[in-house]
């Protein structure tokens, strides 16, 4: 049976925080809020947590991760791009976008799209992931929180708990915090390409 954690959406807790953080340094898989939803969450290095999330969600092995990243210099680490993409995604992060680039040797190449070598980041504009993050000191591993066969992520903690209860290792319950995705933007030859509209402002990448 997983635990589950109530942590202030506002005001994370820190005792919380970094009890979540040592669950997820020793190979647990979490849930956690972000500023689009729910998602899950693992250690970036961690292929059976990865492959539990895949179970869980009834994905194939081209399932796209994203790794949620705490700001921009932890994207460039993981990313490639030029001077003028830095500045498009610097001025609009933190916030409900998924950006599509290059991958660099950082990333671990199961994470990376097979045919084109990219990689999905963001930067959550959601107080307790941010929390987990600079705690973690490193990206988290994410996917959506979509059950199979559905196209929108569960909202209520009561219902995540009840059907996750026996597969991960923690809820991070911190009520409500929204159902729209992110904004999906792919830099294709240092170009901006919207490729799902979701939450995210999508006027500052239409060309």
């Amino acid at each position: 049976m997983s635990q589950r954690f109530y942590i202030h959406p506002d005001n994370p807790q820190l005792r919380l925080i970094r009890q979540a953080c040592d669950i997820i340094r020793r190979g647990g898989l979490v849930v956690y809020p972000t500023d689009s939803g729910y998602a899950f969450g693992c250690h970036i290095g961690d292929k059976a947590a990865m492959d539990k999330i895949r179970r869980i969600r009834q994905v194939d092995d081209d399932h796209n991760f994203t790794l949620m990243c705490r700001d921009l210099s932890e994207i460039s680490l993981y990313a490639k791009m030029n001077n003028s993409v830095f500045r498009s995604i610097k001025a609009n992060t933190p916030g409900a976008y998924t950006f599509i680039l290059p991958a660099t040797k950082e990333v671990p190449r199961r994470l990376q799209h097979p045919k084109r070598k990219t990689i999905g980041l963001r930067v959550p504009n959601n107080p307790i992931a941010l929390a987990l993050l600079a705690e973690l000191d490193e990206p988290l591993m994410s996917s959506t929180l979509i059950q199979p066969d559905e196209t929108m992520p569960m909202t209520d903690v009561d219902d995540i708990y009840d059907w996750l209860a026996k597969h991960v290792e923690l809820v991070i319950d911190a009520g409500y915090c929204g159902s729209e995705p992110t904004t999906v933007v792919e830099f294709i030859d240092d170009l901006p390409e919207i490729t799902r509209y979701g939450q995210g402002d999508p006027s500052p990448f239409e060309i």
